[in-house]
């Protein structure tokens, strides 16, 4: 911790950002696992987020993004029940109408922050993921299960609103217009492993709780260097994030110009040769 004339500087994070005084306690843990970072969100019993959670978790997304020795971003929920349960209702009961629409807009800004970070982001749902928990989750790359851990939807029908934070466009581009429309309108929660049958998860694993943590980890590393070049499953992640909501020539424009970049790093180089040399290849993110 760097100090001025007056005492003590402010903590910094990876990214330059002082540490600043937060509205209560810690809601978002941020960890780092080799090149994997874990952001976990923590307020019991059922990790609802507040607009504090909302911008705890806009500077983990930024810290991780900072962090270059951060290649793939895990995100979880706390405990073996919730992975989230949405929106705090408490919390929305008791401030106005235009708290909650800017409430609404800086969380669907922090989700979008998730998809343009690039670097790939898994959700790992330890437990029940309803709400505002599965738009979280919807704003990842890849969503994994654990098996028998809770259930998974958008039920917000049921108190008078919609998905607000990007439920509706998220879950629609997973599973169709029509299926999409129809699994908000009933309000309908199903299991992890319904959810894997239309896509909205890529896989769901069994185990307990440690095991299922240690599993996405497992997962996560084979996206990290030495096993897999970041910055190409960066570029691919961009390409798609991106490339889906353009028009196909601008997204294949698109495609050329990433993989311009990919072509002058060393990790491109590093594939080539080990192509030709019929040897494993060892990437170094460069």
């Amino acid at each position: 911790m760097a100090t001025t004339a007056n005492g003590p500087a402010a903590v910094q994070t990876p990214f330059g950002r002082e540490e600043r005084a937060r509205d209560g306690k810690r809601v978002i843990n941020y960890s780092k696992d080799g090149h994997v970072a874990i952001i976990e969100m923590d307020d019991p019993p059922a990790n609802t987020y507040t607009h504090e959670m909302m911008r705890q978790l806009d500077e983990a997304i930024l810290d991780a993004r900072f962090d270059q020795e951060v290649e793939v971003i895990v995100l979880t929920g706390k405990g073996e029940k919730f992975f989230s349960a949405g929106a705090n209702i408490a919390m929305l009961n008791s401030v106005t109408p235009e708290f909650k629409y800017n409430f609404c807009l800086h969380a669907n800004e922090t989700l979008s922050k998730l998809e343009q970070t690039p670097k790939l982001v898994i959700a790992a749902l330890n437990g029940h993921c309803v709400g505002g928990g599965l738009e979280i989750a919807m704003a990842c790359d890849i969503r994994i299960g654990r098996q028998d851990a809770g259930k998974i939807g958008l039920p917000e029908v049921a108190l008078g609103v919609l998905p607000g934070t990007g439920g509706t466009q998220r879950l629609a581009r997973l599973v169709g217009k029509s299926r999409a429309i129809e699994l908000m309108a009933m309000g309908r929660t199903f299991s992890f492993e319904q959810a894997l049958e239309w896509g909205i998860v890529n896989d769901v694993y069994e185990g307990d709780a440690a095991s299922f943590r240690d599993q996405a980890l497992t997962y996560a590393k084979q996206f990290t260097s030495p096993n897999k070049a970041p910055m190409a499953v960066g570029h691919i992640k961009r390409a798609v994030q991106t490339g889906m909501e353009l028009p196909l020539q601008d997204a294949l424009a698109l495609e050329r110009e990433l993989q311009s970049l990919l072509f002058k790093s060393e990790d491109a180089k590093e594939g080539l040769a080990s192509y030709n040399e019929k040897r494993t290849a060892r990437f170094k993110n460069k």
